[in-house]
């Protein structure tokens, strides 16, 4: 099944005989209660075209726990970068929900925060029930489903965090949270950890991967920080692929800028896209500025 959140909050599944055309309607508020309900939720009859419909982000989970430092190629390209402290496999953070965008919204560019605008293609694991203290076997049952999840960055910050070995409000900014278009039931995926990924930004691959690459496999990773405890619904992500902006050469180069579209593409977990607009376009003030060490008046 393919469950997308489309208008207003309404919750339905993508179907159609030549491809993803129709949206049938289901009767649950929202896909954290489909997955509290343990995907028993009825049709309430509505089919309406994907055309007519405005896809949001396919969930607002209550946590999002974000993962670092997963994949082999990324994790040896990271040592081009000079942070203060090494990015350790399998680190966990949580991420900001109320920064989560869904599919074609725009992320808005905070250029009174930055200049070093990135981005990090992930899948974002569904949890499908709630549950702590389990084992990679059992986290099997655990996991629902799949999104894609662009993970946007501020560079210049995260240098800053990472003197205290930490990196949380470079990645929890505003809109840096775009995730979709739609989630993928765990049914749709025979192998999770075979799933060819690109990034591409006007059109052009920045990067390139395969979930074969990853360190830790998804139910070790699950499994691994189900103490924290999850409720159904929460998301997980996997950690990206490599390519980012920040270990080229040039990284001014290839830092995101206003206007530019990204796509960030998962096999079989379709196409997520949204557009990089300036702070003008979502605001009618002066870009927001503020240092932490200023001195106060």
């Amino acid at each position: 099944m393919k469950l997308v959140t489309f208008d207003e909050g309404r919750v339905g599944r993508l179907d159609g005989d030549d491809g993803l055309d129709t949206v049938i309607e289901l009767d649950c508020a929202s896909t954290v209660e489909f997955f509290q309900r343990d995907q028993q939720v009825g049709e309430t009859g509505q089919r309406l075209p994907v055309a007519d419909v405005r896809l949001r982000a396919p969930i607002t989970p209550k946590k999002f726990f974000h993962t670092a430092g997963n994949f082999t190629a990324h994790h040896q390209e990271l040592t081009a970068v000079d942070w203060s402290h090494p990015v350790h496999k399998g680190i966990v953070f949580f991420q900001n929900v109320d920064a989560i965008i869904g599919p074609d919204d725009d992320i808005v560019y905070p250029e009174g925060l930055t200049n070093e605008l990135d981005y990090e293609l992930e899948i974002a694991v569904v949890l499908g029930r709630a549950g702590k203290f389990f084992s990679p076997e059992e986290a099997v049952e655990h996991i629902a489903g799949y999104t894609v999840f662009n993970d946007i960055t501020a560079r210049d910050i995260q240098r800053r965090e990472m003197q205290s070995g930490v990196f949380s409000f470079s990645k929890a900014i505003d809109t840096f949270c775009p995730i979709g278009p739609y989630i993928v039931t765990a049914d749709e995926i025979a192998d999770p950890h075979d799933l060819a990924m690109e990034l591409r930004v006007n059109g052009q691959v920045r990067q390139t991967g395969n979930t074969k690459e990853m360190v830790i496999s998804i139910p070790h990773l699950v499994a691994y920080h189900s103490p924290q405890g999850y409720s159904a619904g929460d998301l997980i992500s996997t950690g990206t692929v490599s390519g980012v902006a920040a270990v080229q050469p040039n990284p001014f180069d290839f830092y995101l800028q206003a206007g530019d579209v990204v796509e960030a593409e998962v096999q079989g977990l379709g196409i997520l896209r949204n557009t990089v607009v300036p702070w003008s376009a979502a605001h009618d003030t002066e870009p927001y500025s503020i240092d932490l060490y200023a001195p106060v008046d």
